[in-house]
């Protein structure tokens, strides 16, 4: 009679604890209701603001000395990046400038929007000091640090906070776990007992050790759960979250303006001359005509409409644009650019692809493997494509089965890290993926540079030259199916070695003139296959 109360108050306290917090009994989730926090505190946001947090510090990891001159010395060095998007240092600083600028503005928003819940005037007046701060540089509550290691100590004491906040994440889903599995537990005791009440009671009496311990878990796991809070951004104050926000934001900002510069508003860098002829865009010409002199853009040279009138209205438009907009729209891919006719993703896939394919042609092409590459190339790839095929095939040579390997080892070279670099920018950026670190946040496995992520987007296809990416593309496809050829055909003549050496061992050949088909492959008898047989 005794357990039988004792297992009724675990009931009763089972069930009180689902009614006051019923999305964790039926979703999993932990407890969404703000009943738990005090007015003023981050509470269930606090995994919004970890995240948050988490991406101003990845700013400032990009904008360190160490990341700054990785970009100057590495990546604008890339050998692709130079071939296909821009050998201006200028330009492709700008970018990504403009890159880092407008990460900080999406992260400038999500911080006014917790600024205007905060009870201190100041910090509810964030936007307005954030913008003027960007475009006149004035910093009216002087939240900008006043040294880089003063941002360092801020840095390591907010990673804690969301080192913190992943724990107390972790913890409240074991809680629910574990009251998930109680609850399962009572309800099948009770189930089990529909015989007689001496069943009943030798059942519960069996298992009753066993909720004991469940229970004492889940009390030790409330404990955790109240002390994390406590510790972490769950207890913190908006006041308290987002002046330390604030002031990380400023901090990025006038380090971006120092590392990059405050100005080149006025102006937007040209990207690389981009030449329309096949051999320049497989290997960009030394000789490629230079930009237009001072002397050269004379009154003397102008057509006959009011360019000087056009590069004005231009240059007023830009300077009304602002800050943030203008950096905004310096992420826009120009026209001719795969970013510009949204297929860099479709040409990366397509790379790839090809990369894959060549490490080993014999094996991993097949005939299911060509039709899904042909599906992937756009209409003007097949149209270069067939022409550069239409004709007579050429013999098997093994010295230009070698030199097509090298070629297509060069062009995957430069070409294949920008299609894995655009996967990479695509994932880092895409919703699920964002939805996914809002929630397990973890500071240790947080990438360390470039706008949020490990990739910047001069590294990926978005704002390579359309023209030069299809004739590098054309060229893999071209030495691709040569090298396929090769092999296939060494593979037959290989074929008909061995089985020519068994008839004749046997002797069971009649006439080494006849032809022989060996394996589907027609051979003629003096041991060479014919191209078109191993197609």
């Amino acid at each position: 009679m005794a357990r039988e109360s004792w297992l009724t108050k675990v009931r009763s306290a089972m069930s009180s604890s689902t009614k006051s917090s019923p999305s964790s009994s039926t979703s999993g989730a932990p407890p969404l209701a703000g009943a738990n926090s005090r007015k003023g505190n981050v509470g269930i946001l606090a995994f919004e603001v970890a995240n948050l947090v988490s991406k101003l510090l990845h700013l400032w990891r990009a904008v360190g000395d160490a990341a700054v001159a990785r970009l100057h010395h590495e990546t604008f060095y890339l050998d692709g990046v130079r071939k296909v998007v821009s050998d201006d240092d200028a330009f492709l600083l700008g970018l990504a400038r403009a890159e880092l600028v407008d990460a900080l503005r999406a992260a400038g928003d999500a911080v006014g929007a917790l600024a205007a819940r905060c009870t201190d005037p100041c910090l509810r007046d964030f936007r307005d000091a954030l913008l003027e701060f960007a475009e006149v540089g004035r910093d009216r509550h002087r939240w900008a640090a006043a040294t880089w290691k003063d941002m360092d100590v801020r840095a390591r004491k907010m990673e804690k906070q969301v080192a913190g906040t992943a724990a107390l994440r972790k913890a409240m889903e074991e809680l629910v776990e574990a009251e998930h599995g109680l609850r399962k537990f009572l309800r099948c005791d009770v189930g089990g007992g529909g015989g007689g009440g001496g069943h009943r009671r030798s059942l519960s009496a069996s298992k009753i050790s066993v909720a004991a311990e469940q229970q004492q878990l889940i009390f030790s796991k409330k404990q955790d759960v109240k002390h994390l809070k406590q510790t972490s951004l769950w207890g913190c104050t908006f006041d308290v979250v987002v002046s330390s926000l604030a002031r990380t934001a400023f901090t990025v900002l006038a380090r971006i303006k120092l590392v990059f510069g405050d100005g080149g508003r006025d102006q937007r860098h040209a990207p690389l001359h981009r030449s329309l002829t096949l051999s320049s865009a497989v290997h960009p010409s030394l000789d490629a005509p230079p930009t237009p002199s001072r002397k050269s853009m004379s009154m003397e040279t102008l057509p006959p409409f009011d360019v000087v009138g056009a590069v004005q209205v231009q240059s007023a438009s830009k300077r009304r644009r602002g800050f943030f907009e203008y950096s905004s729209a310096t992420l826009v891919p120009p026209a001719g650019t795969l970013g510009a006719a949204a297929l860099a993703p479709r040409y990366a896939g397509l790379v790839i692809s090809i990369e894959r394919m060549a490490r080993s042609p014999r094996r991993m092409v097949g005939p299911d493997e060509r039709d899904e590459l042909y599906g992937m190339l756009t209409a003007s790839v097949r149209a270069q494509l067939r022409a550069r095929l239409r004709g007579a095939v050429a013999e098997a040579d093994a010295g230009l089965a070698s030199e097509w390997r090298a070629a297509l080892g060069g062009i995957l070279e430069w070409l294949a890290p920008m299609a894995h670099s655009t996967v990479r920018w695509q994932a880092e950026r895409s919703f699920e993926q964002r939805k996914t670190t809002t929630t397990t946040t973890d500071i240790s496995r947080l990438p360390p540079r470039g706008g949020g992520g490990n990739t910047f987007l001069l590294q990926t296809l978005q704002f390579a030259d359309r023209d030069k990416v299809e004739a590098a593309v054309v060229e893999l496809l071209v030495g691709l199916n040569y090298v396929w050829r090769f092999e296939k055909e060494m593979s037959c003549r290989a074929l008909f070695a061995v089985h020519r050496q068994l008839l004749d061992g046997t002797g069971a050949t009649e006439d080494t003139g006849r032809n022989c088909h060996v394996g589907g492959y027609a051979v003629d008898g003096s041991g060479n296959g014919t191209v078109s047989s191993c197609a």
